[in-house]
């Protein structure tokens, strides 16, 4: 008797990176986190096919937030904590235990705006992190607010006439601070993002990745863009990809550029390894 083949359905390939239990998501449709994350899960799985990275060393955080929620699905030891206190979380525990690599995936409200202080301190000591920034340019969760990275005169809901400050450019702000690694990507070009995963992922000291991401529902309906793709389409228009620009020449601006690249790449040693070299020393009574 012949015997009878079932076909069955192929898994995800990033099914093992997913708590798919608690799926489906709760990410509007046209999100752009989404794209990050998978681009963020590619480059991990990548690593470590690579033997180049231990997944089981991965620390996952984030805020409060739309981003911060990934860190509910991810499957790493993860931590959703409060609102704007991701990175120092993610700086306790790296300091708790050298050998892991936190990555604090949340918002540009949460970590420019409730937690902006604790970003510039955190590249201004050069602690062992990597921070992406899914910069959707306003808080989209809580009703499209103004957030720091909405362009000047962008319609939000406590900005009805429009916004009247400037927006923070996070670039030249972390480069600045004393970032060991700084880039800022689309998700209109998933596969570069990927690539700057896989390189900030393998540093130390501080990384920031800014990546220009879509809020289709909360902010791209305010500013009269009928459906996701008419949003993303502007954004794949206005983003523009620059090789040896100096970070204070990177451009923020809706209507002109809005400048990708890699635009600070040292390798000064992190925090970390500083702060434990120097409590060795001491213990072993040296000067």
């Amino acid at each position: 008797m012949e015997a009878i083949q079932v076909n069955v359905p192929r898994l995800h390939p990033l099914d093992d990176y997913l708590r798919t239990d608690r799926l489906p998501h709760t990410l509007c449709p046209g999100c752009g986190i989404g794209i990050a994350l998978n681009a963020f899960l590619r480059a991990v799985s990548e690593l470590v096919g690579e033997g180049k990275l231990d997944r089981k060393n991965v620390l996952f955080v984030g805020g409060i937030g739309c981003t911060a929620r990934t860190s509910m699905y991810t499957m790493f030891d993860s931590a959703h904590v409060t609102h704007g206190r991701a990175i120092p979380f993610a700086t306790g525990a790296k300091l708790a235990n050298p050998n892991i690599i936190p990555v604090v995936f949340s918002g540009d409200g949460d970590l420019a705006g409730i937690g902006g202080n604790h970003l510039i301190h955190a590249a201004r000591r050069n602690m062992d992190l990597l921070v992406v920034v899914i910069n959707n340019m306003t808080y989209g969760l809580t009703g499209g607010q103004l957030s720091p990275t909405t362009p000047t005169g962008h319609y939000t809901t406590t900005t009805p006439y429009g916004n009247p400050e400037r927006p923070f450019n996070l670039i030249p702000l972390v480069a600045a601070a004393g970032g060991n690694y700084v880039a800022r990507a689309s998700i209109t070009q998933p596969e570069v993002m990927k690539s700057y995963f896989k390189k900030a992922l393998l540093k130390e000291g501080f990384r920031l990745i800014e990546v220009v991401s879509t809020c289709p529902e909360n902010y791209g309906r305010h500013l009269g863009y009928r459906s996701p793709s008419d949003f993303y389409l502007k954004i794949k228009g206005i983003v523009k990809m620059r090789s040896g620009v100096k970070p204070w020449d990177v451009k923020y601006d809706w209507n002109s550029e809005i400048t990708i690249g890699e635009f600070v790449d040292r390798n000064e040693p992190g925090f970390s390894r500083l702060l434990h070299e120097q409590v060795r020393k001491v213990m072993a009574g040296e000067n």
